[in-house]
């Protein structure tokens, strides 16, 4: 922005959104950092001891994958039916709805199960929306002002995660559960009626109509159609020979259930559709020029090539996911002040990223910059999954330690906790924007989506990963080098994000091939919380 911008004045309906979006937020982390100690402490006590702590974790992540998932439908809807705003009113009296049954029923396995279903329904929906929506709200008069609001944007959810990591450990200790995840679902409500009050304020879009070149669209154009380029028909049949042994995959896995449950076996399913349709996609591409041109095209290519590096990044959210279950689950293991919970020790990552994030910007960043030392995205995000990496390595040796007999301080995971928070703002922040860098204005809305499903899939790797080491022949195996089952995979975690030679070389064959496609596409996507890049 220039220096000599008018200072106008902000749009009038600013506040209720950041304020809607501070209580949402409170809200949503307030019950998310206790889910896994009330779990194992009261709801799963039906179960073995030694069963409850694993039960819990697949509960969890279940939720989170829900979480991610349903921004598709939630994007959908405003785009096609119903706007932003009243997407985004509806969906958050379903995400109260699902506060009141958690209060309600936390002695009850369906009805508290179905209020975690109705959040995920109602905070995934909307998390696509309430940032776009904001940005609705800017006008060429004033949108050299957009930075500042999406600045406080930011701060306000931190804000919010950290008193609600802070506090709701406290309410679920001293007054029990009705209170604990009655808290959040008051605060919900209040998010829900300041959002209303701004109803006269608003600027709201209308639904777009269908874009013809939308990327799914193209897809389907280039998997379908008859190829249109002389010589082109043998890479054609080959492409839609992959898409349909991908989708053969996908039916495949969903016949596993059985093993690996049903949300695993759906989640399976989608991650076979989309590789055997993206690889096909790519090869087949040529049969869908006559139809959409060759900018679409370019698009496409622009999209497929990002989700290589999605691909690549979804262990670091099976790790990252993984500080709201398993690591409380060993701070619980450690020594601490009696009036201290595990869970509250999830405060220090949003405390760290509102550190860290200058820190980076004003001090790190710049340091290299004038020695010369370009750190890239592809750079910085390859460090932010080894930093996560290493976090778990001193996860599990802290394991070894307790596992071992010592006492341990609770005060040693503040280690891990910076080295992942670290490689969360290294990631996250810079991930997304990365994938806005390499799509043209027609396809950002199919990058958010792929984001989204990126976590998704890493909470994928984590109920897969769980599922194989409750097997007896792995069970045996993993005795043999002397770890516990919860140790063993803390080191193999990892292993996979943190090898150098399978991260760094895809990477650097996918972004050989990319080019930036537009000047004025170097947008800056603005993330709820770094994590995930939830624009919620």
């Amino acid at each position: 922005m220039s220096p000599n911008a008018p200072q106008v004045p902000l749009p009038r309906q600013i506040p209720y959104i950041i304020a809607n979006e501070g209580c949402e937020r409170f809200s949503f982390y307030g019950m998310r950092n206790i889910l896994t100690t009330f779990l194992a402490t009261s709801m799963l006590l039906y179960l073995p001891e030694a069963e409850r702590q694993g039960a819990s974790k697949d509960v969890f992540h279940t939720f989170v994958i829900g979480v991610y998932f349903f921004p598709l439908l939630g994007g959908w809807l405003a785009d096609r039916f119903f706007g932003k705003y009243h997407t985004i009113l509806w969906l958050s009296l379903l995400y109260c709805a699902g506060h009141g049954m958690l209060a309600a029923f936390e002695d009850n396995r369906t009805g508290f199960y179905t209020g975690l279903a109705l959040i995920a329904l109602g905070s995934g929906g909307i998390k696509p929306l309430v940032a776009s929506f904001m940005g609705d709200q800017f006008d060429q008069t004033n949108k050299h002002r957009a930075q500042v609001v999406f600045d406080a944007f930011y701060w306000i959810i931190n804000f919010g995660s950290f008193f609600a990591s802070l506090f709701m450990p406290i309410l679920l200790r001293r007054y029990g559960a009705a209170v604990a995840f009655g808290v959040p679902g008051i605060l919900m409500f209040i998010a829900t009626f300041v959002f209303w009050l701004g109803r006269h304020r608003y600027v709201n879009v209308a639904p777009a109509p269908a874009d013809p070149n939308s990327f799914l669209r193209v897809v389907r154009s280039a998997l379908l159609a008859a190829p249109d380029v002389r010589g082109a028909a043998g890479i054609g049949q080959l492409g839609r020979g992959i898409a349909a042994l991908g989708l053969l995959a996908a039916v495949a896995s969903l016949a596993c259930f059985g093993y690996v449950g049903i949300v695993s076996a759906l989640c399976l399913a989608l991650v076979f559709a989309i590789a055997g349709v993206g690889g096909g996609a790519w090869l087949a591409l040529p049969a869908a020029r006559a139809r959409h041109g060759d900018e679409a095209l370019v698009a496409v290519r622009g999209v497929l090539r990002v989700l290589v590096i999605f691909a690549l990044v979804t262990p670091f959210w099976s790790l990252f996911d993984q500080k709201a279950s398993t690591w409380v689950f060993q701070a619980g293991q450690m020594s601490k002040p009696s009036w201290f919970s595990p869970a509250q020790m999830q405060a220090l990552n949003p405390a760290l990223v509102m550190l860290l994030l200058p820190f980076n910007n004003l001090i790190a960043y710049p340091f290299f910059a004038r020695r010369g030392v370009e750190l890239t995205p592809l750079r910085k995000m390859t460090l932010g999954v080894m930093f996560a990496g290493l976090s778990w390595i001193a996860i599990g040796v802290m394991q070894v330690a307790i596992d071992g007999g010592a006492q341990l301080s609770i005060v040693w995971q503040l280690l891990p906790y910076a080295l992942l928070t670290l490689g969360e703002v290294l990631v996250s922040a810079t991930g997304l924007e990365f994938a806005y860098s390499q799509a043209p204005p027609s396809m950002k809305g199919a990058i958010m989506s792929f984001w989204n499903l990126a976590v998704t899939i890493g909470n994928l790797w984590v109920l897969l990963a769980d599922t194989t080491i409750k097997q007896p022949a792995v069970l045996s195996q993993v005795a043999g080098t002397g770890l516990s089952p919860t140790a063993f995979l803390m080191f193999f975690s990892p292993a996979l994000p943190c090898s150098r030679r399978w991260l760094f070389a895809p990477l650097r064959v996918a972004m050989s091939r990319s080019t930036t496609t537009a000047a004025g596409n170097r947008t800056q996507p603005r993330s709820d919380k770094t994590p995930h890049g939830e624009a919620s």
